[in-house]
């Protein structure tokens, strides 16, 4: 990570540690980076999630593209995945999105995407931080220069139309409750489903600027589960704050994470001679019983480091078309160059209607071994220092060895929130929540 630039992004609170001045330089820099690199104006196309700080930051943004040379095209409230789509879809060389994913309403964040639709290579995100960091060595652009604001009207119904054609059937005849997390599935959410011909009712599809992901979304289940439970829905889609994420709740309110999500989307790719390199690729997070199933099925199982940039190289590297994140980002290659809560959603709805099967039914197919994550409180300044402390090293020896070959225990900062996340898998899910207390605690105590 950059000293701006975390896991997914430049992030942080709105008006706190992500201000407008800040905002402003990422554009300027951003646009200079990129024109050098291109040798030409640069265009860029901005979207957003449904935050209060999100005008604030869009004209900062905006404004420094400007001043950097940029031509900008603002396409509103849209899912990240979106705003990946388009801006290969109009050949942008730039594509940003201005959200904090599934964090709290407070927070916000700064999301690239190069010409191609995926995120920036490392050394262009250093080469952005430079500029941040010494923005009076690169002079603005002054007179015919200077970048203008172009209107797009049709970025709405492209996307919706993409993913919209990656449904195999309407869906007649099943009940789905979609939870959207007051996010940006807020405007999209109800034309996408409204098209398959399925009884749907929408939960937290009313954003007011501070509700977003507020005791809702993928991140906070318990509201969907009780609508599908109440409602006798066949599934439950829960997004978060920027729509990149889907989670699954079955019929019967028990939770289809993003690892069962892999699984099961490879067998029906490989039975379909769809699945590229005979693989997937996970994380060093997903669940043990992910390399199970790949045994079983015959799928080579990759494991990237927790992000879906690094999901996404790596299945560049193997030449795979799936990969994903247990947290619910699904990436099919094919079709996106990022996680896509609503495309998941639909590849989810064509497993229903391909195999007959419920929800539930479908999830039994695939192993899982009970998996307990606990987050342990540290701010960004301090999280190296706890990690290399030799008592959270002793903490992590007397676990491996209590779990003996029955389990597995990872300790990792977040780069996304002020946490260290303790993941533990052991037999039982009490032993698994025990063990990753108690070194939590130790963390705490650093």
């Amino acid at each position: 990570m950059g000293k701006y630039f975390g896991t997914d992004g430049i992030r942080g609170i709105a008006n706190v540690d992500l201000t407008p001045r800040l905002a402003y330089l990422a554009g300027f820099a951003a646009a200079t980076v990129i024109g050098e690199e291109t040798g030409a104006k640069v265009r860029a196309v901005i979207g957003k999630d449904t935050r209060v700080s999100s005008d604030m930051l869009e004209g900062a943004l905006t404004a420094g593209l400007c001043a950097g040379g940029a031509d900008v095209t603002p396409i509103g409230v849209l899912p990240t995945p979106a705003v990946a789509y388009l801006t290969r879809k109009t050949g942008a060389e730039l594509g940003i999105v201005i959200s904090a994913s599934h964090n709290p309403y407070e927070h916000n964040g700064i999301k690239f995407f190069n010409i191609n639709g995926f995120k920036l290579s490392d050394a262009l995100e250093a080469a952005i931080e430079s500029v941040i960091d010494a923005p009076d060595g690169v002079a603005v652009k002054t007179h015919g220069e200077i970048g203008r604001g172009i209107a797009e009207t049709h970025s709405f119904d492209t996307y919706i139309e993409h993913i919209a054609s990656r449904a195999v059937s309407d869906f007649r005849g099943l009940k789905v409750a979609v939870d959207c997390s007051n996010g940006a599935a807020s405007v999209t959410a109800r034309r996408l489903f409204a098209g398959f011909m399925c009884k749907t009712e929408f939960i937290h599809d009313r954003p007011d600027g501070v509700n977003i992901n507020a005791g809702c979304g993928s991140t906070h289940l318990d509201s969907l589960r009780k609508t599908v439970a109440r409602g006798g829905f066949d599934v439950g889609f829960a997004f978060d704050g920027d729509a990149d994420r889907c989670l699954v709740i079955d019929e019967t309110g028990a939770t289809i994470d993003g690892d069962i999500l892999l699984a099961l989307n490879a067998l029906s790719m490989k039975k379909r001679g769809t699945l590229r390199a005979n693989a997937l690729v996970g994380t060093i997070v997903s669940n043990s019983g992910l390399d199970e199933f790949g045994r079983a099925a015959d799928i080579e199982v990759y494991r990237a480091d927790v992000g879906d940039r690094n999901v996404i190289e790596l299945m560049l590297e193997k030449g795979a078309n799936l990969g994903g994140e247990t947290s619910g980002h699904t990436i099919f290659l094919d079709d996106s160059t990022t996680g896509d809560g609503q495309l998941s959603a639909v590849k989810f709805l064509n497993l229903l209607a391909e195999t007959g099967d419920t929800a539930s039914e479908l999830a039994r197919k695939i192993p899982k071994y009970p998996q307990v994550i606990v987050n342990a409180p540290a701010a960004n300044a301090d999280k190296a220092g706890k990690m290399a402390s030799p008592q959270l090293a002793e903490a992590i020896g007397a676990a491996e060895r209590e779990l003996a070959g029955a389990g597995r225990i990872l300790v990792r900062p977040s780069g996304t929130e002020a946490y260290i996340r303790v993941t533990v898998e052991a037999e039982t899910t009490e032993k698994a929540h025990e063990c990753a207390t108690r070194v939590a605690k130790v963390i705490e105590q650093l």
